[in-house]
């Protein structure tokens, strides 16, 4: 498994599925085509990439390449790596018939092929090297009323507004943004200067 501080960016639920057997990171999806008309997730992968660094990591299809392109639009240059997967034909054992050109996406991909992906790509060390931080954890959020409470959507909604994350992110999602972004002293921080106004 390998280790990554960078936030990953795949185009799929079954990508990010996948992928979260090879990698230690956060990963996030474009939703597809989704990407385009999404201005809160386009602001939080530009804020990912100025503070972790962004891996793109799409299908070798066309539609992989128009994502691709999208995002090298959006994000800065020098914060991005890319990692390609190799045209594999095939189909996947979800799917009934192959897809449109008869590639295997990023779900489809074996252990092997997608570390040496990252491999080529430069990306085989543990990039999170340091004294291990405390996380923030779903305890924490439940702790907070940011999760299981009959009013946690809200008080979700208010954090990332304190944030200046995306409104509408799920606690699990959101989890995995904490952690990348801030440290725990940090959110605990926000917190407190929430409940002092109020406000959670």
């Amino acid at each position: 498994m390998i280790r990554l501080k960078q936030a990953v960016i795949v185009e799929g639920k079954y990508d990010k599925h996948r992928l979260s057997a090879v990698l230690d990171a956060l990963i996030l999806t474009t939703d597809g085509f989704g990407i385009f008309k999404d201005t809160e997730k386009q602001r939080l992968l530009r804020r990912l990439a100025a503070e972790r660094g962004l891996v793109v990591l799409t299908d070798s299809d066309a539609a992989g390449f128009v994502i691709r392109n999208f995002l090298n639009g959006i994000v800065p240059a020098n914060r991005v790596t890319h990692v390609y997967i190799p045209d594999v034909f095939g189909k996947e054992r979800r799917k009934a018939a192959p897809s449109k050109e008869g590639k295997l996406g990023v779900e489809g991909m074996r252990t092997d092929v997608l570390l040496e992906a990252f491999r080529k790509a430069g990306l085989t060390a543990d990039e999170t090297a340091g004294t291990p931080q405390r996380a923030v954890t779903k305890t924490d959020l439940y702790l907070d009323g940011l999760s299981g409470g009959p009013d946690s959507a809200e008080k979700r909604r208010r954090l990332l507004a304190a944030l200046d994350l995306p409104a509408h992110m799920q606690a699990n999602a959101m989890l995995g943004v904490l952690n990348t972004l801030f440290t725990y002293d940090e959110y605990r921080k926000t917190i407190e200067d929430l409940q002092a106004e109020g406000r959670l």
